[in-house]
């Protein structure tokens, strides 16, 4: 069974995010299986949205989960190192698509890209998406990187996006590609996975929401012509205790992934990722 581990929140301003190196390779020493970076491109001001973690809609500061995760893996040398989530809708795709590829590359081929559309409709829209058809925009935007890892010389023309024929170098280490993962419970995101992704990676799910899941993607895949057990599913946690981990396994999950609580300091967060790794037994359930 795999356990991964995503970065804390950050503290609020004005404190600074603490260095992940150390937290992500206290990760990769107590046994976790992937560490994780989170994605907020800026803070707006003022905003209506809210969400089930910033309920005044007030995002802090987020560090860029591609830098976050290219430091990780310049002090690790196992341990997968994850997206989650990002937003591609916020990028643009031939840049997104160098700087993904550059890390896989240069991480040895252990880049996990889980992205997803955003619920914060301020920062999107500064940003430039298309925040009601933030899902198509997201897909176009994969799209576009997919080609370009995939093919020696590509071109698009679709609705967000149009450019002619290029070469994007390097390619990702990993062949077709890294493993693209979609975040989000909205009713279609499982027909997504199985039409375009590698796996499903949603929060707030509960072990029959899982195991549901984990039987429609399995009719879904089959139904496109896929391999059912080449769609993953990987479930945030909000319960870091094993038997919630177990349980999770058991429904269809591939993967578990907790956070580390918010954190000042380094060394206090590694003692949290140490409590965590004794709490959940990843000794014991990398052998099961």
């Amino acid at each position: 069974m795999k356990v991964g581990l995503v970065t804390p929140l950050p503290p609020p301003p004005p404190a600074r995010p603490v260095d992940p190196a150390p937290l992500a390779r206290a990760a990769e020493r107590l046994g976790f299986e992937s560490f994780w970076a989170q994605e907020h491109t800026i803070a707006p001001v003022r905003v209506e949205s809210r969400s089930r973690v910033f309920g005044d809609g007030q995002v802090p500061g987020f560090a860029d989960p591609i830098v976050v995760l290219s430091r990780c893996s310049g002090v690790t040398s196992r341990i997968k190192l994850g997206t989650a989530t990002l937003l591609p809708a916020e990028h643009n795709p031939l840049i997104l698509a160098k700087s993904l590829a550059t890390l896989d590359w240069f991480s040895g081929g252990r880049l996990l890209v889980g992205v997803g559309a955003g619920w914060l409709r301020e920062e999107a829209e500064i940003m430039g998406v298309d925040f009601d058809r933030r899902w198509t925009q997201v897909r176009e935007a994969m799209q576009v990187v997919q080609r370009l890892w995939t093919r020696d010389e590509a071109e698009f023309h679709g609705r967000y996006y149009d450019f002619p024929a290029l070469r994007s170098l390097p390619k990702p280490l990993q062949t077709p590609h890294p493993p693209i993962l979609l975040g989000g419970t909205a009713p279609n995101v499982l027909k997504r996975v199985a039409a375009w992704g590698d796996g499903w990676i949603p929060h707030w799910v509960d072990l029959e929401q899982v195991a549901e899941a984990r039987q429609r993607l399995d009719e879904l895949a089959s139904a496109a012509g896929r391999d059912p057990a080449s769609l993953g599913i990987t479930v945030y946690s909000d319960e870091q205790d094993l038997d919630t981990v177990r349980g999770l396994h058991q429904a269809g999950a591939e993967r578990v992934v907790v956070r580390l609580p918010v954190v000042e300091s380094v060394r206090a967060g590694e003692q949290e990722a140490e409590t965590l790794a004794k709490r959940l037994s990843l000794a014991d359930l990398a052998r099961s």
